[in-house]
């Protein structure tokens, strides 16, 4: 409108704001379906082997589904904006290494596994429940960060007291009860570098002094952290778990780049990796004799002793083909002790073939691209850094397992995440879940106005 020699612009009405679905329906319908395919795994592996349905295929169905909606419910709750396909993942993956575990009990009658990781498996979605209900808000866990740290050593040097078991000091016996203090401590040390990196990215990335293509921080700023680190993983050699010390180290460096924004170190954590790695695999007998096997994966064949187990692995994989033998009719329980903790991947590809095993490295995909989304979306860098620490630990160590087992790097010794038998990694798993559930309702309940910036 124009009036003598002024023009008057009506104002745009303001933009309203964008409301996101919560989709929690959809996580149920997700849910519902991570159970069906559970019970399924389950009753083909009892029709494959006797040709009949499982006797306790019902109460395995009505067990899991009853831990699945009380996680639900209390996402529902107290996450309602939480990423939908994180809980529906969890789910499905746990459901699988129960299937996988009770396939191989039959064929190991005098041990049996499959009862005892449903209970650990009851606990890690107990505490998955108390996670999601009690903490509030994530960034309370900033405060309590040298707690965190300060617990994780002690977890890490509680094994050194105890015998070593299969040449690795990792596990506390008591009374037939065994842990690995280990796993949890992984999930501490994440909070405490989140917390670390988060205070002090700044002074990490533009002070110090440039060496080659890296500006190295100043002492004050980097040794804290610096020695922390080289203190749980020194702790880690002691005790022969080169398995979780990589998986620190990497998580370390992934951390380090994500709160500088600087490649060079990844450059110079791959460098130190490597270097490490020849040191500790030519210094250290257990090491070397994994990098041996890793070489020569079938020596023991020429020999006349018979196949190890790693070519066990590659001929448990080879047998699988494209699409698998079928729940329940493969051999892979050859590969002797491992084989239902750091080899239960063979399990998975010879009787589900490359296509299950595409279809298991997908949803692993899934579960590391939602927990990095979720930091992404974060305004506060705690946040940020916590949730591609915890995304970053799972990527890792499927890393590490799949090529171990695989004959692409040195095998360690590691629980694949919620699919191994392994009571302390299970419960670990949940526990990074829950986590990152906070975390993803943080992010789109911001992204959706109803928290301040």
């Amino acid at each position: 409108m124009t009036n003598a020699g002024t023009t008057v612009v009506q104002a745009d009405p303001p933009a309203r704001a964008v409301r996101l679905p919560r989709r929690r329906g959809i996580e149920l319908a997700l849910i519902v379906l991570a159970v069906l395919l559970s019970v399924y795994g389950y009753c083909a592996v009892g029709l494959a082997r006797y040709g009949t349905v499982p006797p306790g295929a019902a109460g395995y169905g009505a067990g899991l589904g009853v831990l699945a909606l009380l996680a639900h419910l209390a996402v529902r709750l107290r996450a309602p904006y939480a990423d939908p396909l994180l809980l529906p993942i969890g789910v499905l993956l746990n459901g699988l290494g129960l299937v996988l575990i009770y396939r191989l009990d039959l064929e190991t009658p005098g041990d049996r596994a499959a009862p005892t990781q449903l209970v650990w498996s009851t606990l890690g979605v107990t505490l998955f429940i108390v996670v999601v209900l009690m903490l509030r808000d994530h960034r309370w866990l900033q405060r309590y960060s040298y707690v965190c740290v300060a617990a994780a050593l002690v977890l890490l040097l509680l094994p050194i007291l105890f015998p070593a078991v299969n040449g690795a000091r990792i596990w506390i016996r008591i009374a037939g009860f065994s842990i690995q203090p280990g796993e949890f401590a992984k999930v501490l040390l994440a909070v405490f570098f989140a917390a670390y990196l988060a205070a002090n990215r700044s002074a990490l990335a533009y002070t110090g002094r440039r060496i080659w293509f890296v500006r190295l921080p100043t002492g004050r700023v980097l040794g804290p952290i610096l020695a922390i680190w080289l203190l749980s993983v020194g702790v880690l050699v002691l005790e022969r778990d080169l398995g979780t010390s990589l998986l620190f180290f990497g998580q370390f460096v992934v951390l380090l780049y994500v709160a500088t924004g600087r490649t060079g170190w990844i450059a110079v954590g791959l460098l130190l990796a490597c270097l490490g790695a020849v040191a500790v695999g030519r210094l250290e007998p257990h090491v070397h004799s994994r990098v041996e096997d890793w070489l020569h994966p079938f020596a023991s064949i020429d020999a006349g002793l018979g196949p190890g187990q790693l070519a066990q692995s590659l001929f448990a994989f080879a047998a699988g083909g494209v699409l698998g033998t079928g729940l329940g009719l493969g051999h892979s329980v050859l590969i002797g002790f491992a084989v239902k903790s750091d080899f239960i991947l063979a399990t998975a590809g010879e009787e589900l073939g490359l296509a299950g095993l595409c279809a298991i490295f997908l949803l692993y995909g899934l579960l590391v691209e939602r927990g990095y989304r979720a930091g992404l979306a974060l305004r506060d860098p705690f946040g940020r850094l916590l949730a591609v620490g915890l995304a970053s630990l799972i990527a890792l160590q499927v890393f590490v397992i799949a090529g171990g087992v695989t004959g692409l790097i040195p095998l360690t010794g590691m629980a694949m995440p919620f699919l191994a038998q392994g009571g302390s990694s299970v419960v670990t798993n949940w526990a990074t879940v829950a986590l990152l559930i906070r975390v993803s309702h943080t992010a789109r309940r911001e992204y959706d106005g109803e928290v301040a910036p």
